[in-house]
């Protein structure tokens, strides 16, 4: 019995994404946790903005990272 070929490169596509959505929920969930906790409530409306645009930079570079590899496998 033979089994299906494994792709290698999909799983990897698979786990980077997977990686940096816990990235971004472990920067925005801890880190807004830990200012809450340290700072109180009224602190983490402003972090929340700060977090979220700290948060759409690392997704506009994973964006910008992806495309060029797709480009790159073109």
């Amino acid at each position: 019995m033979s089994r299906p070929p494994t792709d290698l490169r999909r799983m990897r596509q698979r786990q980077e994404r997977n990686l940096f959505l816990a990235v971004i929920v472990f920067l925005l969930v801890v880190g807004g946790g830990l200012i809450a906790w340290i700072y109180g409530v009224g602190a983490l409306a402003t972090a929340l903005i700060c977090l979220s645009a700290g948060a759409a930079l690392l997704v506009l570079l994973w964006i910008i990272v992806s495309l060029l590899g797709w480009w790159a496998e073109r």
